[in-house]
């Protein structure tokens, strides 16, 4: 085992990813006290701002309320994390009291609470496996494999890698299109399908409910669209750059590992502390991968247990935005490239 204070020079050692999968053992456990917090210091508000906001756009003045969209997508992020952690079993002690908790919040988050906990598992279970991508992330091609398409697909490959189709376009199109369909979650069809429809019947019973109360559904879309779209796009863009960055990790199958994956497969997005606290510590993802039951309240205080949990993966704002332009894994390089970069060959 490692000592706290040695920093090897390989970040891929599996034996440090192990030894640091035993230290983040120690801080799994769910605080009730801090937990009961975190959803009154969120829920609340949130609530609060979209009253607010559904009163002021009923009597006419919904461009008024669109810069309040910012701040309450801010607070929908933060819920999808707790709805997240209750996915993971990991935001109380009792695992009936997150199902209830989480499938609650979906009705504000949009997202169907068991199909996604399931795909976002089967995501955990394959980080970096190259045999086994292809639910709950990111599609992302080799640099062989995608010299090996045609013309046609190459270019269907690059629309999709557009962050202005991926993100701006893509992400919203997720929460509020594709999420009222019982397909691409991972679940057998008919479990999926009452997942779902679930949801879909509460969502259009609570707009039915709002519509009466503010006239009209205008107030809710001047509302509710903004707020998502927001909420959206902040979400795919952290859910982007948690794992596609320069230096990740791929492997095949036979070379797979677990805690290697999760260690350098998984990026330590550092923010500035008011981003920190809106995204719920999401940034602290590799800290999450290694152990996902850890919850989101405690993964500050797990990193500054470790020194060298601070020390890999580290992304700051400047550094993500080069993200973007990463497209393919390169096999013989070991790291994500951009399309420049098979044009230059």
């Amino acid at each position: 085992m490692f000592r706290r204070e040695e920093r090897p020079s390989q970040i891929d050692d599996g034996a440090l990813a192990r030894d640091l999968t035993r230290h983040c053992t120690a801080y799994r456990e769910p605080v009730r006290r801090l937990a009961h917090w975190q959803v009154a210091n969120t829920l609340l508000p949130y609530l609060a701002l979209c009253a607010f906001m559904l009163c002021v756009a009923a009597k006419g003045y919904g461009l008024f309320v669109l810069p309040l969209a910012i701040p309450a997508g801010g607070l929908l992020v933060r819920l999808f994390i707790i709805q997240h952690d209750c996915g993971h079993g990991s935001f109380l002690p009792s695992r009936g009291a997150n199902n209830w908790l989480g499938r609650a919040l979906s009705v504000l988050t949009v997202t169907p609470y068991d199909s996604w906990k399931r795909a976002h598992a089967l995501h955990h279970a394959s980080t970096g496996d190259l045999s086994r991508r292809g639910t709950g992330d990111i599609h992302t091609l080799t640099v062989r494999e995608y010299l090996a398409l045609s013309r046609w697909r190459r270019l269907r490959y690059r629309l999709y890698r557009n962050p202005l189709i991926l993100i701006v376009l893509g992400s919203p199109l997720n929460f509020l299109v594709l999420q009222r369909l019982p397909s691409g979650m991972g679940l057998a069809w008919r479990v999926a399908w009452r997942d779902v429809l679930t949801l879909d019947i509460c969502l259009v019973a609570v707009m039915t409910a709002l519509a009466f109360a503010t006239g009209g559904i205008a107030p809710i879309l001047w509302v509710f669209l903004p707020v998502i779209s927001i909420a959206a796009w902040i979400g795919g863009w952290l859910f982007y750059v948690q794992h596609q960055y320069e230096e990740t990790v791929w492997e095949e199958a036979e070379d797979w590992d677990f805690h290697r994956a999760a260690l350098g497969g998984s990026s330590y997005y550092v923010l500035p502390r008011v981003l920190q606290w809106f995204t719920g510590n999401v940034g602290l993802h590799h800290v999450h991968h290694l152990n996902s039951r850890i919850p989101n309240y405690r993964l500050q205080e797990c990193l500054d247990g470790h020194a060298y949990l601070a020390q890999v993966g580290r992304l700051t704002l400047r550094d993500s935005l080069r993200c973007v332009e990463l497209a393919l894994w390169d096999e013989d390089a070991r790291k994500l490239v951009g399309f420049a970069r098979v044009r230059t060959r």
